[in-house]
């Protein structure tokens, strides 16, 4: 049965909401049903899903068209069931060439629990990694206009790859954000900006609120610097799967080279962690009576349908974007 049209519709005018207040507020990003769990226990706002961290749970590498819409998709539900915020998603560049594949995965996204999503304008072409304006404003005006014929509130969030491609043009990338904006995107986000100055020219030049990441290879900046340079939301893309990694990686690591095992003292409690999973939901979201219908059957790759980024690829996302 699909998430109630009621609960949705609610959750939605929150997500909405929280992009209107005074403050810049902080959305993090689980990978899973657990990290979802414990996330929402923290106390935080809203999630968002990451495609890297999907991709590396696999056991895929993020960027190369190995992680599947559907696969997409049912990792956001599952995250959607296991929290009672409201959760965006990363939907990178729709799934597909056309803008008809775009609005198609809008639809899908808000059929598994989502009350926002974002869509790229890269191509997964290596020779032209980014999509021409006119196209990519075409595939964010079919994501607007799908988004509006849905029963309840979606966010669309129009990302501007530029920096991510070896692209670092700012006044282009403004340019792009300037028409996402007149096609109706609710958010604009240019992951990669260099620095503050960027990022505050970029949060100046448009009227819709601003995403920006923190936690990537950018300036290491506060929620309160981000704020004053004009962010309304922040994310943190895949930083925190990347830590969980490097803890499991640190700890392999000392057992290996020294025989011994430290690493056991920073660990979370086994009771700890139990409770943290234990905790009730609330019932309009628990999987037996929340349960979205599945996604239809789909073989749509991350990027572009067709054009999958070789092993080579040389313009190459920048580390902890995704």
């Amino acid at each position: 049965m699909r998430m109630a049209t009621a609960d949705r519709h609610h959750k939605g005018e929150l997500f909405r909401q929280l992009h209107a207040g005074p403050d810049a507020f902080v959305i993090l990003n689980p990978w899973d049903a657990g990290t979802a769990r414990l996330l929402t226990g923290l106390g935080f706002t809203a999630l968002a899903t990451t495609s890297a961290g999907l991709a590396h749970t696999l056991g895929r590498r993020d960027g190369a068209n190995l992680v599947t819409r559907a696969e997409t998709l049912d990792n956001a539900r599952a995250i959607v069931e296991a929290t009672h915020l409201p959760v965006t998603a990363d939907l990178e560049n729709g799934f597909g060439p056309d803008p008809e594949d775009v609005a198609e995965t809008i639809r899908l996204a808000a059929a598994a629990g989502l009350v926002g999503g974002s869509i790229e304008d890269a191509t997964g072409v290596a020779d032209e990694p980014v999509h021409p304006l006119g196209a990519a404003v075409e595939r964010i005006t079919a994501a607007v206009e799908a988004a509006k014929a849905l029963d309840a509130p979606f966010t669309v969030t129009a990302r501007a790859e530029n920096f991510l491609y070896g692209r670092p043009d700012l006044d282009d990338t403004i340019r792009r954000l300037q028409a996402y904006e007149a096609a109706g995107a609710d958010v604009l986000y240019a992951p990669g900006l260099p620095d503050a100055d960027a990022i505050r020219a970029v949060c100046s030049s448009v009227g819709r609120p601003v995403n920006v990441l923190a936690g990537g290879s950018g300036p290491r900046l506060s929620v309160a610097r981000l704020q004053e340079l004009g962010a309304r939301r922040i994310s943190l893309g895949s930083a925190l799967s990347r830590a969980a990694l490097g803890a499991v990686l640190r700890a392999a690591e000392e057992v290996r080279d020294h025989g011994t095992f430290g690493f056991a003292a920073e660990a979370v409690p086994y009771g700890q962690a139990n409770a943290l999973m234990a905790a009730d939901l609330p019932e309009t979201t628990r999987p037996d009576t929340a349960r979205p219908e599945p996604a239809r059957p789909d073989t749509g790759r991350a990027g572009t349908a067709g054009t999958a980024r070789s092993e080579a690829e040389p313009h190459r996302r920048t580390e902890g974007t995704r």
